[in-house]
């Protein structure tokens, strides 16, 4: 695929150095020649000094030709422009922005762009090490968001059968971890829950 990536910041070097290693083509663009510094070695693709909202500077990076848009610049507002003008202007079939604001996620998703949060991401993964009991896991699609979340079996549901767990609203068990690590997808509720489980629940939140 022809992939660009606006924004040369560390996660836009490690992504465009990750793609041109996986045999994309991948170009970089970026406000600052100094920024393609962090690239590595490893990188093949082209690099591009220009403004990211710059219709003349995203043409001369390649963008007429993209199959993918990353939009990882150190500025979230200039990430959903760049991510607005790929998916409007040029038609780009799949367009990604980076935000760090957890609060402006909900809005870029009302337009219908792919976000990653990496403030949400680092917090997901903070979480999973220091409660790794009640580790969560959220997943974005389209415009609902899915968590996922796992807990030692209660005592009260040892010895039940999937189906007469209470769950909340939007709720469902999604798969079993046994006491010898054997995962198991739960696509029958006449499944026994025994000692020893973790179980693992997924549910729409919005």
């Amino acid at each position: 695929m022809n992939i660009l990536i606006v924004g040369c910041s560390r996660l836009g070097a490690a992504l465009a150095c990750a793609l041109s290693n996986r045999g994309h083509d991948v170009a970089v663009m970026d406000k600052r020649s100094d920024s393609f510094e962090r690239l590595d070695e490893s990188f093949t693709g082209l690099t591009s000094k220009g403004v990211p909202i710059d219709n003349d500077d995203l043409e001369a990076a390649g963008i007429e030709s993209c199959d993918v848009v990353c939009a990882v610049t150190e500025n979230d507002n200039e990430n959903i422009m760049v991510a607005q003008i790929a998916g409007e202007v040029y038609k780009i079939p799949k367009v990604l922005a980076g935000i760090k604001d957890p609060d402006k996620e909900w809005v870029f998703q009302q337009c219908g762009l792919k976000t990653i949060c990496s403030t949400l991401l680092t917090m997901d993964a903070a979480l999973s090490v220091i409660d790794e009991y009640q580790e969560e896991h959220s997943i974005q699609f389209v415009n609902h968001k899915v968590k996922f979340y796992t807990m030692p079996i209660p005592k009260e549901y040892i010895g039940l059968k999937a189906v007469e767990i209470e769950f909340e609203e939007n709720e469902v068990l999604y798969a079993i971890i046994n006491e010898d690590g054997k995962f198991t997808l739960v696509n029958n509720y006449n499944i026994l829950l025994r000692e020893g489980d973790t179980l693992i629940f997924s549910k729409v939140v919005d």
